[in-house]
């Protein structure tokens, strides 16, 4: 006959039973506190992120002339156009 299959545990010495660890977090659980732990600390780096001072502008890169440049074309071609009800 086949033997059992019996599982691996503390071995008990005498009449006291090993005591049962105890898991910190429930496992049924776990993945649901995981979860939140890592919400938190994102919504944390967030509102840190937007309330910070923003730095100013740096000085322009050398021989840099304003006037020399080029200025952005504002004219947006017909096709591109978008049609608001904006007058």
């Amino acid at each position: 006959m086949a033997k059992k299959n019996q599982k691996s545990t503390e071995r008990q010495f005498g009449k006291t039973k090993p005591q049962e660890k105890k898991p910190l977090i429930d496992p049924k659980y776990k993945n649901t506190f995981w979860t939140g732990v890592t919400i938190i600390i994102l919504i944390i780096f967030f509102i840190i992120n937007n309330t910070r001072f923003v730095p100013e502008q740096g000085p322009y890169p050398p021989r840099y002339n304003a006037s020399t440049e080029p200025a952005p074309d504002s004219i947006i071609p017909a096709p591109l156009r978008m049609e608001t009800n904006n007058k």
